[in-house]
């Protein structure tokens, strides 16, 4: 029997989708494992019998209540009715607007309803962020290339941070050390902010449209970003545009006249004239911090000055993105002006927003390209690092995040294990390599945009902020080189086979209470990978049902025998194996 309650579908959001200006994605939601099959009929509202068309549906997510069906319909007038037949064991059922029904209504009057695609509504993030593999710089703590412009009280390289010390990181640094990136082989830096303020982390602006003097200046970026460019590495700056610092001139003007200020009301000030009583600032500002007074959006000056800073950055200096600080605490309308001048100024831009819960509100193509991936990545250190899930768990949480987001918004996310928000990767695995290799390794196989936090790649650990944000390693000495190699190959697999860029991925096997996990990745053109993990202490035994005949290790070229259409291997404690079909 199909389980009523149990069926969802609405004409929007994450279930209706117009994937390109041509085809349009249907979900519909049910009982995990209730459904036998399930399609779409579908048709133009205003020619019906001569367009009407029986779609079928195939499962693509499950998470622990539910499966997710979808299908890709190409509206032959870019407009669509269409209702879901449903089939399991006992039954056939009919999914309209107005409820279930056991016969198809004639008429498609009461059918969901898609009025047209139209192309402005189409999301559509930059075509290169696809391919696009982040590397995330604090650049503080990266490399000291120009010691003239240390800060006073510079701290030697090396030394513990704490959350009040320099230690010199600048522009320069960067430039002198792309070597290292294009020999990883990552083509996008995400700096954290470089704008002039007051602390290391410079999250606290005072010159949005200057270059902190301890990093260098508005040409030294500008360099910067022609050299990255000239090795094919894009640049994305982090906005802070939730509030600024204590010493950003409005909010001085506003310290020293009060209300009598002209930028009063740039600040949401509940009481003149401003302090701080028992830590509640008498006005709004990032959590409690004095320092960091919140911005008011949704005053035009306020917005004027910040869209400015927007345009500036991108057609000035050229950069390729922004990456936007608290967004979810600024109003959506401020985010469509900001991408409405960041589109006009390069439509190439990548718009992404640190948003750490469901963000699809801000992910309709009219605010952002993407956000932070935080779901995923608990998901990932969940089951690979701290031993709170089993790979089934983990398959569940995994279909719940493919389920939460149209397929677009998928590809386009920003998928972090760490970050200089929190402790770092090798850390969060209790130190252990093997299980750190296992995240990144599902990191660069999965869908989306994935991020590295510099020093990763050379084993770097650190607990939460300020340790999460040491200083770059640059003695060989000090760095792991075989973690190195491991990054620099799998990043290389990524960018050579279509099929771990694509948005298609299937969970093979994952079992209750078991620790290895099956996925494939296909591309369209009929590219095959299967990666094999084993998240436990224990050997597993890995026996996929895969087809094909010739099959070779992904990363050594090794052919691989298939026995009975079957991949076979056991994998010891926290081993992994990647293959890829040759036959296809």
């Amino acid at each position: 029997m199909i389980l009523r309650e149990a069926v969802y579908h609405r004409p929007g959001l994450n279930y209706a989708y117009a994937a390109d200006r041509r085809t349009l994605h249907l979900r519909l939601r049910a009982a995990r494992g209730n459904l036998l099959q399930a399609n779409i009929v579908a048709g133009d509202k205003y020619a019906w019998e001569q367009t009407v068309v029986s779609v079928p549906m195939r499962l693509y997510a499950s998470d622990a209540l539910f499966d997710y069906w979808t299908a890709a319909v190409a509206p032959p007038y870019r407009r669509l009715k269409y209702a879901f037949r449903l089939i399991d064991a006992d039954e056939e059922l009919y999914v309209t607007e107005r409820g279930f029904e056991t016969r198809l209504p004639a008429e498609p009057t009461l059918f969901f309803d898609f009025p047209y695609i139209n192309h402005a509504d189409v999301f559509a993030p930059p075509a290169w962020v696809r391919d696009a593999i982040f590397y995330q710089i604090f650049p503080e703590r990266f490399a000291n290339g120009d010691p003239s412009n240390d800060p006073p009280g510079v701290r030697p390289w090396g030394e513990v941070p704490t959350p009040s010390n320099f230690f010199g990181g600048d522009l320069k640094g960067v430039s002198d050390r792309l070597d290292h990136l294009t020999a990883l082989g990552v083509n996008a830096i995400y700096f954290t902010p470089l704008f002039e303020a007051t602390t290391n982390h410079k999250y606290d602006t005072r010159d949005y449209l200057k270059i902190d003097p301890h990093f260098g200046t508005n040409d030294d970026l500008k360099t910067l970003v022609k050299a990255c460019h000239e090795r094919g590495i894009r640049v994305l700056l982090d906005a802070v545009f939730n509030h600024a610092g204590r010493t950003f001139p409005p909010f001085v003007d506003v310290l020293e006249r009060g209300a009598a200020s002209p930028y009063a009301d740039w600040f949401h000030v509940r009481e003149f004239p401003l302090t701080v009583r028992d830590g509640i600032p008498t006005y709004e500002t990032f959590a409690f911090e004095p320092i960091m007074p919140k911005l008011n959006t949704e005053n035009p000056e306020v917005q004027a000055y910040l869209l400015e800073v927007a345009r500036y950055w991108v057609e000035e200096i050229g950069i390729d993105g922004w990456r936007l600080d608290v967004a979810d605490e600024v109003d959506h309308a401020f985010w469509r002006a900001f991408r409405n001048t960041v589109k006009t100024a390069n439509p190439d831009t990548y718009i992404l927003g640190e948003i750490w819960h469901d963000a699809i509100l801000w992910l309709q193509g009219d605010q952002f390209d993407a956000v932070m991936n935080y779901p995923v990545s608990d998901a990932v250190l969940d089951f690979f690092a701290r031993d709170r899930t089993d790979a089934a768990g983990f398959a569940a949480a995994i279909g719940a995040q493919l389920a939460a987001y149209p397929e677009p918004v998928t590809m386009s996310a920003f998928n972090l294990l760490d970050s200089h928000d929190t402790a770092r990767l090798l850390t969060q695995c209790g130190g252990n390599e093997k299980r750190m290799r296992l995240a990144a390794l599902f990191q660069l196989t999965y869908p989306g945009v994935p991020c590295i936090y510099y020093g990763d790649e050379i084993g770097m650990s650190g607990g939460g902020d300020p340790d999460c944000r040491r200083c770059m390693i640059w003695d060989e000495a000090g760095q792991n080189a075989g973690l190195f190699g491991f990054y620099r190959d799998t990043i290389a697999l990524r960018k050579a086979h279509e099929a771990l860029r694509s948005p298609h991925f299937a969970i093979l096997e994952a079992k209750r209470g078991g620790s290895l996990l099956v996925y494939e990745r296909r591309s369209d053109d009929g590219g095959r990978i299967v990666v094999a993990m084993n998240a436990g202490v224990l050997t597993a035994e890995v026996s996929v049902d895969v087809g094909g005949t010739a099959w070779e290790d992904a990363y050594t070229g090794t052919p691989v025998p298939i026995a009975n259409g079957k991949l076979t291997a056991a994998l010891p404690a926290y081993g992994y194996a990647v293959w890829r079909q040759t036959d296809g």
